[in-house]
This record gives structure tokens, C-alpha cells and sequence, in this order.
């Protein structure tokens, strides 16, 4: 199934010719959304944890983080390389010799051949970005922006604190060094339809994008969004309708982009909605099978449909 689209295990596989996997960290930042910066109160879907291990709260080093990943992924998928994944909250969001110094704690741990940098695009400045440039003479790097939609409205509704201009920009920059971006999106937010998920794969394409995550929304237990569903102002999606509107997107990204995520991890004692979420397995299976009764491909409509 994965000649319909092109996975992150099969780019990492043909880069480094064996099984290459993630060690997530938590490097213990934060973002302008949580500190008070922007104002907005925070995305309505993130809670506490940022989407984060608690890894740092625990103590936990940056390089004591990737021992103990890298052995369980070992173990568990015979991976020889790993990537280092800053994932909780906004990595670049800190002063550039700090950032410097978990960067390269974690460049320097045994096995490690990518860092995978995960951020907001209101969240890097030139120093920033020529830091990591100069990581990338060494090893792989991807800067990945938070994104999740390229409607403005949307992007005013759930508190994101910046504008499709701010990914814009910050996208052109990363690249213009030579750095890919993987943009994460998000399917099923408050407000939006189908034509809004194509109308971001589209933009997207424009923008050049190496990589893209793709998430459903889900309900998660502390949240904003939580108490917008429990007043009956938001419905998620279903399954179905899921890798329905995840098939469109796969089919308007180009060829060569590489889709690193079709759904995401919900921590099952914080998931509230939908149930179906916590399947993993389940969803992968219908956004291949939708393409499978299409009979279609990643970039079917990347060209006609082209800005």
C-alpha cells in the first residue's frame, strides 16, 4: 500500500539504508501561548502536557532520554539509527545558546543521525534558524511547524496566535537553508469542511513543504475543545469521514512530499471524543482502503489543482 503514498519509513529507509526510528523528547520549553505572550488563552484542543512525554518534569536528561527510547525502540523494531524528536511545546521558543546546547546533547548520543525539531512559525528568528543550519552540516535536520489549517477565521477560532503569513514566512526561510518543513495539520476543527482540508493541502503544495502530518481532531480531557463539545458546539468527525477528507489531502500533496503522519496518539485515559481515535491500526486500515476504492495516489491533483 505505500506505492499510494510516500511514508516517512520508506524516505528514512532510502537515506540511510536500515530501520530508522524516533526517540520523542522533552526538553522541557514552553510557547507564547502557555506564557502569556500572545494572549489568546492557548490552542483550544492542547492541554497541559503540550502533546508532551512529562519527561523533563520527571528529571529526565535529554541524553537519558534517548538511551532509554532508543533501547525500547530497539527492542521493539529492530531500529539501528534514531531520530532525535523534540516534540512537547515549541522547541525553538528559548534563548539560541540554550537551544544550542540541547541540540547538541542530543546530536551527540549514539546512534543519532536526524533532529526533528517540532515549533510554532511565530517561533523562530534568523539565529534560530542559522543554528540550525549549522547542525545540518552534520546530520539530518527537519524543522516541523504547526500549522493547522490554512484558513484564517480557523486560525483566529482556536487560539493559534498567528497567521497563515507567520507559516508563510517561516517556511521560505527554513528552506532557503537547505532545511525541510513537515507542516502538521489538523482535519475536522471547529467550523471546517471538506473543501477546507483540500484548500490546505493546496496551499501546502504552494508553500513547497518537504514533509506533512496529518491529524484528526480529538477531544482531549482539560481543554478548551472539551468544553465546547460538551455544550453540543462541536461534533467530531467520523471514522469514515476521516480518511474520506484525509484521502483528499494525500491526493492534492506532491508526489515527492513525504506524509510522516495520518492520524496521531491520543493518551487513552485523556481522550473524551471520538472513541474511534484510539485505534490506530483501524484508521490507518480506512484511509488505505479509501484510496484503495478510488484507486488513487499521493498528487492525483497536485498539479491541476496547483495555485
Amino acid at each position: 500500500m505505500a506505492e499510494r503514498y510516500r511514508d516517512l519509513n520508506s524516505y528514512l529507509r532510502e537515506r540511510f539504508g536500515c530501520r530508522v526510528q524516533k526517540i520523542t523528547l522533552d526538553a522541557g520549553l514552553t510557547c507564547p501561548n502557555r506564557d502569556g505572550t500572545k494572549g489568546t488563552g492557548g490552542c483550544i484542543y492542547c492541554n497541559g502536557r503540550g502533546s508532551g512525554t512529562g519527561a523533563h518534569g520527571r528529571g529526565l536528561t535529554i541524553r537519558e532520554q534517548i538511551e532509554k527510547g532508543s533501547a525500547a525502540v530497539a527492542r521493539r523494531y529492530g531500529a539501528e539509527r534514531f531520530i532525535a524528536y523534540f516534540q512537547s511545546f515549541s522547541n525553538t521558543y528559548a534563548p539560541v545558546a540554550r537551544l544550542r546546547a540541547l541540540y547538541e546533547e542530543a546530536a551527540a548520543a549514539p546512534g543519532v543521525v536526524a533532529l526533528f525539531i517540532g515549533t510554532r512559525p511565530d517561533c523562530v528568528s534568523e539565529p534560530v534558524l542559522d543554528l540550525l543550519a549549522e547542525f545540518a552540516q552534520r546530520l539530518l535536520v527537519w524543522v516541523e511547524y504547526g500549522l493547522q489549517s490554512a484558513n484564517e477565521a480557523t486560525l483566529a477560532a482556536i487560539g493559534r496566535g498567528h497567521g497563515l503569513d507567520a507559516f508563510l514566512a517561516a517556511t521560505a526561510a527554513t528552506r532557503a537553508r537547505g532545511i525541510p518543513v513537515c507542516a502538521h495539520i489538523i482535519l475536522g476543527l471547529p467550523g471546517e469542511g471538506r473543501e477546507d482540508a483540500r484548500q490546505t493541502a493546496r496551499v501546502l503544495a504552494a508553500a513547497g513543504v518537504e514533509g506533512v502530518k496529518i491529524h484528526s481532531l480529538y477531544v482531549v480531557r482539560g481543554t478548551a475543545l472539551e468544553a465546547l463539545y460538551r455544550r453540543g458546539g462541536y461534533r467530531p468527525l467520523k471514522r469514515e469521514e476521516y480518511a474520506r477528507w484525509a484521502a483528499d489531502v494525500i491526493e492534492r500533496l506532491p508526489q515527492g512530499v513525504v506524509i510522516q503522519r495520518l492520524t496521531g496518539d491520543p493518551h487513552p485515559a485523556e481522550l473524551v471524543a471520538p472513541a474511534w481515535c484510539r485505534d490506530k491500526a483501524a484508521v490507518l486500515a480506512a484511509i488505505r482502503g479509501e484510496l484503495e476504492r478510488r484507486d488513487t495516489r499521493q498528487g492525483i491533483f497536485a498539479d491541476a489543482e496547483a495555485d
